[in-house]
């Protein structure tokens, strides 16, 4: 398909007329906008189970289809984000996932047509994957402002909120999530209000790092919200505290929710068999 990025009559299909061109006014907004786009990044979550009979191949043959994918990941990975996560020991119809991010949503596709023409691939199910971009939130979070006087102005804010920057954690805890309805009828003031004390709870475990990414007509969900964390413990109590918060009661679901643990690609699939 053809990108927007010159203001003239648009249609690909042939005896048909074309789109016409915007007025210079509406065309110059809808530029400035298509260039913001350019520093938020996709995100993409990839779930996958290994079928069992890859199991019972001899070990040499594992030990391939491993340094075919362990390679092909670490290739990738030098133009995009790409890390892995063990499944095994937390969730029975995962292996491991994977947590991509790329400004290029072609990188996405690309990675995803390449795994499936490895030779593990051949074994491997998709069982869930979760679809999402960043963008700044359309709530005022009042520790901002602090952020700013810390780390510089406005600018080195956007920055952080459109562009991951993981912390490294040996744990990562994501799951989809979508509000009702009801919420989006309430009034903006009402729902910043219930999001100041959801984002008051949040900072009391300042070791609980959240990535909230944004899906809304890019995928069934509305959000993908993945904790980082070393201590398990810690982000099981911040998410019971989340639960009593008045904005809590909006929430339409927020599962399946996947505990991985943090390893290399080969870790990740020795882990497997």
């Amino acid at each position: 398909m053809t990108e927007t990025v010159k203001n003239i009559p648009l249609g690909v299909r042939p005896n048909m007329p074309k789109r016409p061109a915007m007025d210079g006014e509406a065309w110059e907004k809808v530029r400035k906008a298509q260039e913001k786009m350019r520093d938020r990044e996709y995100v993409r979550f990839s779930a996958f189970k290994v079928d069992p009979a890859w199991r019972r191949l001899p070990v040499k043959k594992r030990g391939d289809h491993k340094t075919e994918f362990e390679e092909l990941i670490a290739t990738h990975g030098r133009d995009m984000m790409i890390y892995s996560y063990a499944l095994v020991g937390t969730r029975g119809d995962s292996d491991f996932i994977l947590w991509q991010a790329s400004k290029a949503l072609d990188q996405l596709h690309d990675l995803a047509a390449a795994m499936n023409q490895t030779s593990l691939g051949a074994y491997l199910t998709l069982t869930h994957s979760y679809f999402a971009m960043t963008k700044r939130s359309i709530y005022l979070n009042r520790y901002e402002e602090e952020y700013i006087a810390t780390y510089g102005g406005e600018e080195v804010l956007d920055t952080a909120r459109v562009a991951l920057n993981p912390q490294g954690s040996k744990y990562l805890f994501v799951y989809p999530m979508a509000k009702t309805r009801d919420w989006y009828k309430l009034p903006h003031e009402d729902r910043q209000r219930m999001m100041d004390e959801h984002i008051r709870v949040g900072h009391q475990w300042p070791d609980v790092k959240l990535n909230t990414t944004y899906s809304y007509g890019l995928d069934d969900q509305e959000f993908v919200v993945a904790f980082e964390s070393d201590h398990p413990g810690r982000f099981l109590d911040l998410l019971m505290a989340l639960r009593i918060t008045e904005a809590s009661a909006y929430t339409l679901f927020d599962t399946p929710a996947f505990t991985g643990l943090a390893r290399s690609m080969r870790q990740t699939l020795d882990s497997v068999g």
